[in-house]
């Protein structure tokens, strides 16, 4: 039975992990930002023309983020981060083109390497727009 979080996000999908063995079970702090983190999702979701969203990765156990090698202050680990795709409206980077473009707060909007969207939400809410590529690093802005 699964657990829901907001309309479309559910508990599992939000912490699932491909780390086995490893405990991945948010603490109840966690949980109500988890919920905060997925009623952002649904926004995005709405601004991307109600289409749906496949998280990658949501909230990560301590343990979880360093097997998965995320920095030490990772907002995943707070419930706040969520990495996603949404192949019916198209690209990662056109996802954060149009997120970056609307009016929704986020701290960090991150193009990962033409593979995915991080979206990290926090008190900062600085609307940071960056771009990874490996060997490369962060770069501000959106790049092809």
């Amino acid at each position: 039975m699964r657990t829901w979080l907001s309309a479309h996000f559910s508990l599992e999908e939000m912490i699932a992990t491909q780390q086995r063995g490893l405990d991945n079970r948010p603490p109840q702090a966690v949980l109500t930002r988890l919920r905060q983190t997925a009623e952002v999702l649904e926004q995005v979701r709405a601004l991307l023309g109600d289409s749906p969203i496949l998280v990658t990765s949501g909230y990560r156990s301590p343990a979880v983020n360093r097997a998965v090698g995320g920095s030490a202050s990772s907002a995943h680990m707070r419930g706040e981060a969520a990495d996603f795709i949404c192949p019916r409206f198209g690209s990662p980077l056109a996802v954060c083109r149009a997120v970056a473009a609307s009016d929704l707060a986020f701290d960090q909007l991150i193009e990962e390497a033409g593979a995915w969207v991080h979206l990290g939400l926090g008190g900062r809410w600085r609307r940071e727009v960056l771009t990874w590529r490996p060997g490369q690093g962060y770069g501000r802005g959106l790049r092809p």
